[in-house]
């Protein structure tokens, strides 16, 4: 192999290594917000229902407010 060719093949490796590392922090990124998104989810769930259970009067059995 002669030095250009080689030249040639490693910078189109690094490329490629450069693209699948962009690749990688893009979706490294949306997994963070999608994960904030469900933790934001769980605390609004998790308000929901301890309102909840703190309005329920505390003689009335389980599913009994409709």
């Amino acid at each position: 192999m002669e030095r250009r060719e080689f030249e040639d093949r490693y910078r189109e490796q690094v490329r490629v290594i450069l693209n699948q590392l962009q690749s990688a922090m893009m979706v490294s990124s949306r997994l963070e917000v999608s994960l904030a998104d469900i933790g934001h989810s769980v605390q609004a769930l998790t308000r929901d229902v301890e309102k909840f259970l703190s309005e329920e009067e505390p003689g009335d059995p389980p599913g009994s407010t409709l």
